[in-house]
This record gives structure tokens, sequence and C-alpha cells, in this order.
């Protein structure tokens, strides 16, 4: 469904007449509106149309690309929720972006995906939302507010997206981050416990889940660190190096979190291979010590007439002396050995 359509100016006359036109189109046909905003845009020099979408019909994404003459495999691309994470620089000042949207439930402890996708051109923002995180909101609110950014366009409405989101990552990544400390002063109390593995392994797979949004984008943010992107004007130029400084920290965040997990994952099956060596020698001694008895009991069990010490008065009390000894000093070597 269509969300919202407004148009946005860099003066402030034009921005409190229009910034603030957003509105739900409800059954009327959206494309006399969206053709509407297109003609005062071009009409009116630095003005830009914002549109968002949420999880748009096949309708409503077609009259949407042919109002903004939007490519058709971007368009495709923008209509899968499950596509990778990317940036594509077209001509004519066009730029694409798609990029997974991270928050973390805290009763469940898990990340919860979703994704955007961002249309740039030199009049219009188009944004494409899947899932129930990532609203738009609070990111209008702020364009609305600040001429500064209004100022620079269209790629305004890029930069705060992507602000928003990488914000969002680490968030994310601290939570990981806490929830990992958490399990590691568990798992190295010294007391084994299935639960560990088990929370480790939800703990790596939340973590893959983060590397599979925030991977595909540092090569990207790389460049932004480094100045080298052509497409960004001048004076946004701060601002992507910025984003890019925060996700290259996020993704070292979930390098570390994947190579800590993967040490505490071995650790903990480690020590709970430990453990079960140290049940079995405690059990190897007491089978030991319990043959003694055994073994001469069985003995003397036997039917036969001539046996040592059989008819003496002595004999029984001291077979009993004979076991309880062997018994106490097997117990006593075992002790010293550290098996029991």
């Amino acid at each position: 469904m269509i969300r919202g359509m407004g148009l946005y100016g860099a003066d402030s006359a034009l921005a409190l007449q229009h910034v603030r036109s957003w509105e739900m189109p409800g059954d009327s046909p959206v494309g006399p509106k969206l053709l509407d905003l297109k003609e005062q845009c071009l009409a009116k020099s630095g003005s830009f149309v914002w549109l968002g979408l949420f999880e748009p019909t096949k309708a409503e994404i077609a009259t949407v690309a042919e109002v903004f003459d939007l490519s058709p495999l971007q368009v495709e691309d923008a209509a899968n929720d499950a596509q990778r994470p990317k940036v594509e620089v077209g001509p004519g000042g066009r730029v694409f972006v798609i990029a997974k949207v991270l928050d973390y439930i805290e009763h469940s402890s898990d990340v919860q995906t979703g994704q955007l996708a961002v249309f740039i051109g030199p009049w219009f923002a188009v944004t494409v939302r899947f899932g129930q995180i990532g609203d738009l909101r609070g990111i209008r609110e702020r364009l609305e507010d600040s001429a500064d950014l209004r100022a620079h366009g269209s790629i305004a409405v890029l930069y705060s997206v992507l602000d928003r989101i990488v914000d969002g990552y680490l968030t994310v990544t601290d939570e990981i981050a806490q929830d990992i400390e958490d399990v590691e002063t568990e798992v190295f109390t010294g007391i084994p416990s299935d639960n560990n593995a088990n929370r480790i392994y939800r703990l790596k797979r939340e973590n893959v889940e983060i590397r599979r949004a925030v991977s595909p984008l540092v090569p990207f943010a790389q460049s932004w660190v480094t100045d080298s992107t052509t497409w960004i004007p001048d004076d946004m130029v701060p601002y992507f190096r910025d984003i890019g400084e925060h996700m290259l920290r996020a993704s070292d965040s979930t390098e570390s979190s994947d190579n800590l997990l993967m040490t505490m994952l071995m650790v903990s099956t480690s020590l709970q291979d430990l453990q079960q060596n140290r049940d079995m020698r405690k059990i190897s001694s007491w089978v030991a010590i319990a043959a003694v008895p055994t073994m001469i009991a069985g003995i003397y069990g036997m039917n036969f007439d001539y046996m040592p010490e059989l008819h003496q008065p002595w004999g029984y009390p001291a077979i009993l002396i004979l076991m309880g000894t062997a018994c106490y000093s097997l117990y006593r070597a075992f002790k010293r050995s550290g098996w029991l």
C-alpha cells in the first residue's frame, strides 16, 4: 500500500506549504496525485517528491514505476523481500539501494529482519518497505524539521534512511554482545550445561542474520569512509562518511561476536566432554572397588569342601577384613589420583 507522498522544498515557505502534505491515498486513484506532485516539483527549483510504499501490490508498484521511470529490474528487486543488500548507481544522478532493517526483540533475544529499498532520482525519492519494522515516520519528521537536510535534495532521504538503519545495526550488535557476555559468564563458571550450547547456537544464528544484512554493504561503507565515491555530492560526503564508519563498526562487532561465539561453543563442548570423562572415571573407580569383594565372595561361594580357611573359626572375619582393607586401599589410591 502507499503510506504517504509529499513534496519537499529547500526554502522554508515551500516546506511549510508542502512538507506536511503526506496523506493516505484511500480509494481514489493514486496516479493523478503522483502526476500532480511531479508537475509541482518540476515547476519549483530545488524541490523533490518523496513517495513511501509499504508492501505494495503489483498494480501500485507498476504505477509508481511508470510515473518515476524506474528500472524494471530494480523494481523487481525492490518487490522481492528476500533480495540481497546492494547499492547501484545509474546515469542522471539515479541511485538504487536495498538494505535490511534489523530490530532486537528484548523478551525473546531474537533479531527481527525487514527490508527497505530506496530509489533516488534528481527530483524524487521512492522507498519500498517490507516487514513490520523500519517505520519511516520519524525520518519524515526529521526531514520536515531540518531545512539543512532538505537543501541537499532527494539524496537527503537516502542519507536519513541509511542513518536510521545503520544506527539500528549498532543497537542490535550491542544487544547481541550483551547476550554473549551473559552466556560467557555461565560457560566459564565451570558448570557445563546443555542449555549453554543451545543458547550459543541461537546467538550464532542471530549473528549470521546480522552479518547477512551488514556484510554486503561493507565495500560501499569503505568507499564512503575513504571519500572515493563520485556520485555523492561534496556537501553530503561528511554525512555518508559517518554512516560508513558506523557500518564498519557494526561489521567489526559482528566478526568479533562470531569468533567469540565459536570459541565459546568449543569451550562449552570441551567442558561437557571433560565432565563426562570425570563421571566415567568415578564410575570406573567405584566399579573397580566393588569388583574386589565381588571376586572374593564369588570364589568362596563355590561349592568345594577343600578350600583355605573354609572350616576355620576365624576364616569369616578374616575374609571380611581382607575385603575392607582391599576396598579402602583402592579408594585411597583413586582419591590420590583425582579419580574420586
